[in-house]
């Protein structure tokens, strides 16, 4: 019989998951989606590769794991600095910061898999959902400030801080950052 590790069977799934979760991350960050499988996964924890099926369906559903872990962070960092104190202008930049930080993030690894995996689409569209929550937080600060379009301007924002993010991982970090910021707010009119 398997040793428990926590004081209930709960908490220790529950751990044995984040663990799992971590593992997948370092795992992704260092050798990519190539390396990733449940069995490299379950090694890197000290767990048999079917034990790892306890937690995960497949390598498809490590990284669909690996989003729905990740997104919840990003989205409270992104909430908490456009709910903060500042002008729009402040906010926005504050938002477009958070966001291309993200670039120097184990995260990171995470949405460069997932845009290349091929997943179910029921799966895609559970990214498509959450992409739309990271989104929200600058939309509703837009909205907030009486923006007029504030949906379609937040997409056009976060399309502009998408190619910053793309660019900063070939280029001067703080001028590509700094020229991003500009144009987000420059385009938004704060």
């Amino acid at each position: 019989m398997p040793r428990i590790s926590a004081a209930t069977v709960a908490d220790h799934r529950a751990g044995r998951h984040a663990a799992l979760l971590a593992a997948a991350l370092e795992i992704l960050v260092a050798e990519g989606t190539a390396g990733l499988t449940p069995a490299a996964v379950g090694a890197r924890v000290g767990l048999a590769r079917s034990s790892v099926y306890r937690y995960f369906s497949s390598t498809a559903d490590i990284l669909a794991q690996l989003v729905e872990d990740a997104v919840p962070r990003w989205r409270a960092r992104l909430e908490g600095v456009t709910s903060g104190p500042g002008g729009l202008r402040e906010r926005v930049r504050e938002f477009g910061v958070v966001t291309l930080s993200f670039v120097a993030s184990p995260d990171y690894a995470v949405l460069r898999a997932v845009v290349s995996a091929e997943l179910p689409p029921g799966c895609r569209v559970r990214l498509d959902e959450l992409h739309a929550t990271m989104i929200a937080p600058l939309r509703d600060v837009l909205a907030e400030a009486g923006h007029e379009h504030p949906d379609l301007v937040a997409h056009l924002g976060w399309s502009i801080l998408g190619e910053g993010r793309r660019l900063a991982a070939g280029a001067d970090p703080e001028v590509v950052r700094e020229t991003t910021l500009d144009v987000l707010c420059r385009a938004m009119a704060v």
